[in-house]
């Protein structure tokens, strides 16, 4: 992913391969694919600072999504391959943690979609929100880059 024009330094990357399941009627990416994207990227992100489902499901935590801001730049085909990338921009150590998006198409070098999702702190066993376990502290905080 080198020689890549990144928003932020240090992204978390993964490249992810337009099949023809990923395409809608209009013939290109269908929305929903780049939402599945976000999350799968956004959980290899958090899997590979330490962070598992099952250290969720311990401490009754998890970031949940409040918000997401999604930019459609430009459209992407069957066969094009996209290096996605992910940053925690913000964390408050209490609630809330942002995490910053960007997808480039590999075959023409440009930014094609990038997003913003912002989440907060809530129990897995009722959905309310709490304060960020000393765990998702330690790790969401200490991984926060860019702004």
């Amino acid at each position: 992913m080198t020689n890549l024009d990144w928003q932020f330094d240090a992204p978390f990357t993964d490249n992810w391969a337009i099949q023809d399941a990923h395409i809608d009627h209009y013939n290109h990416v269908n929305n929903v694919a780049y939402l599945t994207q976000l999350e799968s990227l956004a959980w290899a992100h958090t899997n590979a600072l330490g962070l598992r489902f099952e250290d969720y499901q311990a401490l009754d935590s998890a970031m949940v999504i409040h918000r997401h801001e999604l930019d459609y730049i430009l459209p992407c085909h069957q066969g094009d391959e996209l290096a996605c990338s992910t940053w925690i921009t913000a964390c408050d150590g209490r609630l809330h943690l942002t995490r910053k998006f960007q997808f480039i198409c590999l075959r023409r070098r440009k930014t094609v979609f990038k997003a913003k999702t912002e989440f907060v702190c809530a129990r897995l066993s009722s959905g309310a929100p709490r304060r960020m376990p000393r765990e998702f502290k330690d790790v969401y905080c200490g991984a926060v880059t860019g702004q």
